[in-house]
């Protein structure tokens, strides 16, 4: 990342409310034993439907379980899933991807058709039929959602390495006699990064509305283990809403944060990192048509 780019994400509110929001989640998650004084896996039908007091921060669910006890440990599980998940999507598209611009042929034409294919589904309806296709955990949640994501990931990095591939620097090396895998990763890979790391900030956010999809309809992460989609499916019914909304409310509050602190973030590392955008953007603030 150069100088300009860290000026821009330091000067940008988007970048540090994203990150804020971001760095707050994961600092709930990390220290949840500290921060919440009660189990959340721990009934309590005496205390079933609470609502908020000192005791119970935000109050408690059906089951006579702390709201914000399984708040900050379902972080722990939305929060790996995003990272996790897009991991395995940024390593196959990554691959994929790399392969398919620099060589092109019939091996591009394999890797895109296995991604038109891919992308032909419906995005929710693929996770759901190979979720429930698995034995639910979370690991197959990991796995489901990173496989699922890989094609998109791979046609940003084809589209991008078409383009470098072409370039002055990357023809002389290869002229000078180096090696397939030293021009892709010393030369043709720096030179992709910045747009993959936009849209892995992104395809966090996607990632953690996946599982919390998945979650609510009972083929994610599995009771009790405390999980942001499974709360608002615990909370779901017309009695709770009614009379114990914080039941539902807390996790879907926390679930927009989390989708909106990396969609700021992802949004701020565009504009600063894509040249063309922040070039636009500057002839627009410019133009004397713009100005009112």
């Amino acid at each position: 990342m150069n100088d300009r780019a860290v000026r821009a994400l330091r000067a940008d509110f988007r970048a540090w409310f994203g990150l804020s929001v971001i760095g707050l989640m994961v600092l709930l998650a990390v220290m949840a034993p500290i921060v919440s004084h009660h189990d959340p896996l721990r009934i309590d039908l005496v205390n079933q439907l609470q609502g908020p007091s000192v005791s119970h921060w935000l109050g408690t669910d059906v089951q006579g379980r702390d709201v914000w006890a399984r708040l900050v440990y379902g972080a722990r599980v939305s929060l790996s899933a995003g990272v996790i998940s897009q991991s395995i999507a940024l390593a196959i598209g990554l691959v994929m991807g790399l392969v398919a611009g620099y060589y092109g042929g019939w091996i591009d034409e394999l890797v895109m058709r296995l991604a038109d294919v891919t992308l032909a589904f419906p995005t929710l309806l693929l996770l759901i039929a190979m979720a429930a296709a698995l034995q639910p955990s979370l690991i197959v949640v990991f796995l489901t959602i990173g496989v699922v994501g890989w094609a998109s990931m791979a046609r940003l990095i084809r589209g991008q390495v078409l383009v470098v591939r072409q370039l002055e620097f990357v023809q002389a090396s290869k002229a000078l006699g180096a090696r397939d895998l030293r021009v892709v990763v010393w030369h043709v890979l720096p030179a992709v990064l910045a747009p993959v790391l936009i849209a892995v900030t992104l395809g966090v956010a996607a990632a953690i509305m996946a599982e919390s999809a998945l979650s609510f309809l009972g083929l994610g992460v599995q009771p009790p283990t405390p999980s942001w989609g499974s709360m608002i499916a615990d909370g779901r019914d017309l009695n709770q809403l009614r009379n114990a909304p914080w039941t539902s409310l807390a996790p879907g509050l926390a679930i927009g944060a989390a989708v909106l602190g990396f969609n700021l973030l992802g949004d701020a590392l565009r504009d600063a990192l894509d040249p063309r955008h922040s070039s636009i953007t500057s002839s627009m603030d410019a133009s004397p048509s713009a100005r009112p």
